[in-house]
C-alpha cells in the first residue's frame, strides 16, 4: 500500500471525481450554476436602468419635458430596478442552498464510502496509515470537499459570468474605456498564476501537519493509562505543543503567501476606479459618452474589481480542495490485497472444521526475514491443537493465516480441504470466532460486546455463553449486570475480565474453529480450569487452535505444537513431549517442578 499521494495515479482527475460522486444530483447542479450565471447578468439590470433614468429624466437636453411628460415610464423604470433586484436576491438564496444541500450529499456519500473502503481493507493497510491520518481524511479532508462544492465552484462560476457580462456590457457602451479598463485584468491573472505556483505545496505540507497533530492527540487519548503510570503528562502536553506549534506556524507561513500578493491585487482593482475617474472624465467632457453611461460604468466597477479580489481566495481555497482530495482520493480508490477471488467458493452451510497446513512459509511485505519456515500440520473437526513457544517465534503470525488476515507466501492453508483463497471471506471468517490478549471492547453494554457478532442472539444465550467463559459470576455484580456500559476500550474492567468477555464474544457466534490468542493469560488458575472445563463441553462442535505459555493450559490438547524460530521443532501430545525431553519438558519442569 503505497502511502504517498503522489505516487498514485488516480483513474479519474479530481473534478471528474467529484463529478461521479454528484450522482443523482448532477441536473440540480448545474441548475445551479445556470442559476449563477442568471443572477449575475441580473446585476446588470440596475446601472441599465439607471443610465436610462440619468439621460432621459436627469441629466439629458430634455431631462424636464421628459419628467413631465412620461412620469409612467419613469416609474416603470425604477419598479424594473426593484423588481429585478428582489428577483436576484430570491435567486441568489436559492441557489446558495442549493449548493449546500448538493456538497452535504455529496459529503454524506464520500464518507459513507470511505468508511465503507476503510473497513474493507486488510492488515497490510492498517499497518501502513495512521489512526489520525485516516481520521483527518473523513473529516477535516472531506470538509475541504465539500467547500469546494458549496462554494469555490460556485466564486468561479460567478466570477467568470460576471466579468465576462460585464466586459461585454462595457464594449457594448464603450469599447475604448471599455478595453482600458480591462488591460489591468492580464495582470491580475498573471499574479494569481504566480500566488498558485507558490501556494500549492504549502497546502500539502499543511495538510500533513495536521494530520500529524491528530495522529499524536489520538494515540496520547488512547494511551492515557500508560502516559499516567509513567507521570509522563508534561513531557506529551510539550510533544503536542511542539506539534500544534508547527501546525500554527505552517499556516501562518500559507496565509503569508497570499498577503505577499494581496496588496499587489488589491492596487490594480482600485487603479480601475482611478482608471474610470481619469479617462471617463475626459470622455465625459469631450462628449465621447453620456453622463448616463458613466453612471452605468461607475455602477459597474465593482464587478470587475470584486472577482478579481476573490481570485486569490479562490484559488487559495482550490489548492487546499486540491491537497486534501489527494488523500481522501488515495482511499477512495485503494482495493485491499487479500480479497474473494473472482471464481470463489461458495459455501453457505456450517464448516467442519478441519485445518491443514501445507508447507506454508511467510514473511511480512516490510520484513527482511521469514517468520514461518515449511510449517505442516493437520487439525481435524473438534481437535484441540496447542501452539507453545518463545516470543517472537511466529506463533501469531500463524494463527493470522487461516482467517486470511496475511496470505502466505509459500504453502497453502486449508480448510475444509479447500485453499482459504478460494473461500469467501465472509464465510470464512463468520465460521472464525477470535480471541487475542490485547482485548479490545467497544463502548457498549456488556450484553452488546458479547453479542457483537450475532446482534440476533437473545439474552438467555449471552447468559449461556458468558458461562462458558466464567464472566457470568462477575457480570452479576456489575452495577446493572448485562447492561452496564463497558469504557473505551473496556476502562474500569480488569484484564481478566476483559479477556473473559472477549472469549465469550468469540463464543456467541458459534464458531467452527476458535482461535484463542493467550486469552487467558490474565486470570487466575481455578477460572482459567473452569474455562477449559467449559470449552471441552460445549454444546456445538468447535475445532480449538490455542495459543498458550501455560502447560496447565496446553496439557489436554490433542496435539502440541513447539515453534521456534518460525519452525514446528516439536509436536506430540503432554505426554509424548515430555517422554522426548525437549523444549516443552523443561518448561514442564520449570512450572510444575
Amino acid at each position: 500500500m503505497k502511502k504517498q499521494s503522489s505516487e498514485w495515479k488516480f483513474p479519474r482527475t479530481r473534478i471528474q471525481w467529484l463529478w461521479d460522486n454528484m450522482e443523482g444530483y448532477r441536473a440540480l447542479y448545474v441548475l445551479c450554476m445556470i442559476g449563477t450565471v442568471v443572477y449575475n447578468m441580473l446585476q446588470l439590470t440596475v446601472p441599465f436602468f439607471s443610465a436610462q433614468i440619468v439621460d432621459k429624466f436627469l441629466t439629458g437636453d430634455h431631462a424636464s419635458e421628459n419628467l413631465a411628460n412620461m412620469p409612467d415610464e419613469f416609474i416603470r423604470l425604477l419598479c424594473a430596478m426593484v423588481g429585478f433586484t428582489i428577483l436576484r436576491c430570491a435567486l441568489v438564496y436559492w441557489d446558495c442552498m442549493t449548493y449546500e444541500k448538493v456538497s452535504q450529499a455529496v459529503l454524506f456519500k464520500v464518507r459513507n464510502f470511505l468508511y465503507d473502503k476503510i473497513q474493507r481493507q486488510d492488515m497490510k493497510f492498517y499497518s501502513t496509515y495512521r489512526t489520525g491520518d485516516l481520521m483527518t481524511r473523513v473529516t477535516g479532508d472531506l470538509d475541504a470537499v465539500r467547500h469546494m462544492v458549496a462554494w469555490v465552484i460556485r466564486m468561479l462560476v460567478e466570477a467568470i459570468s460576471l466579468v465576462s457580462a460585464t466586459a461585454i456590457y462595457f464594449l457594448i457602451m464603450d469599447w475604448k474605456l471599455a478595453l482600458i479598463l480591462l488591460s489591468v485584468a492580464p495582470l491580475i491573472f498573471i499574479i494569481i498564476y504566480i500566488f498558485k505556483r507558490m501556494v500549492a505545496p504549502m497546502h500539502a505540507l499543511l495538510r500533513e501537519k495536521l494530520a500529524n497533530m491528530n495522529t499524536i492527540a489520538q494515540e496520547n487519548i488512547s494511551g492515557n493509562r500508560v502516559v499516567k503510570a509513567f507521570a509522563r503528562e508534561d513531557y506529551e502536553i510539550e510533544q503536542f505543543d511542539k506539534c500544534n506549534t508547527d501546525y500554527r506556524d505552517t499556516n501562518k507561513k500559507t496565509a503569508r503567501v497570499w498577503l505577499k500578493f494581496y496588496p499587489y491585487v488589491e492596487t490594480l482593482a482600485n487603479l480601475l476606479s482611478v482608471l474610470l475617474i481619469l479617462c471617463g472624465g475626459l470622455f465625459l467632457i469631450n462628449g465621447q459618452m453620456t453622463m448616463g453611461q458613466y453612471v452605468a460604468f461607475s455602477g459597474l466597477i465593482w464587478a470587475i474589481a470584486n472577482p478579481m479580489r476573490q481570485l486569490g481566495n479562490v484559488m487559495n481555497e482550490f489548492q487546499r480542495f486540491s491537497a486534501a482530495s489527494a488523500k481522501v482520493m488515495e482511499i477512495y480508490y485503494s482495493e485491499p490485497e487479500i480479497k474473494d477471488s473472482e471464481n470463489a467458493i461458495d459455501k453457505p452451510e456450517r464448516f467442519e472444521g478441519s485445518i491443514e497446513f501445507k508447507d506454508v512459509s511467510f514473511q511480512y511485505s516490510d520484513g527482511k526475514l521469514p517468520v514461518l519456515k515449511h510449517i505442516s500440520f493437520t487439525a481435524k473437526p473438534g481437535e484441540t491443537v496447542a501452539i507453545m513457544g518463545e516470543t517472537g517465534c511466529g506463533k501469531t503470525s500463524l494463527i493470522h493465516l487461516i482467517p486470511r488476515f496475511y496470505e502466505p507466501t509459500g504453502g497453502e492453508v486449508l480448510v475444509d480441504g479447500v485453499n482459504v483463497k478460494e473461500l469467501k471471506l465472509s464465510q470464512l471468517r463468520g465460521n472464525i470466532g477470535l480471541a487475542t490478549q490485547d482485548v479490545l471492547l467497544y463502548s457498549d453494554t456488556i450484553d452488546g460486546n458479547i453479542a457483537y457478532g450475532d446482534s440476533e442472539i437473545s439474552r438467555e444465550e449471552v447468559v449461556r455463553f458468558a458461562k462458558y467463559s466464567a464472566a457470568s459470576e462477575f457480570i452479576a455484580k456489575m452495577p446493572e449486570g448485562y447492561e452496564t456500559i463497558v469504557g473505551e476500550r473496556g476502562v474500569g474492567l480488569s484484564g481478566g475480565q476483559k479477556q473473559r468477555i472477549s472469549l465469550a464474544r468469540a463464543l456467541a457466534v458459534r464458531p467452527s474453529i476458535l482461535i484463542l490468542d493467550d486469552t487467558t493469560s490474565a486470570v487466575d488458575l481455578e477460572t482459567e480450569k473452569e474455562i477449559q472445563e467449559s470449552l471441552r463441553n460445549l454444546d456445538f462442535n468447535c475445532t480449538k487452535i490455542i495459543i498458550a505459555q501455560r502447560i496447565s493450559t496446553t496439557k489436554d490438547a490433542d496435539q502440541i505444537l513447539i515453534m521456534q524460530h518460525g519452525e514446528i521443532t516439536e509436536r506430540g501430545t503432554h505426554q509424548e513431549l515430555i517422554e522426548k525431553g525437549g523444549y516443552y519438558a523443561e518448561l514442564v519442569k520449570l512450572q510444575v517442578g
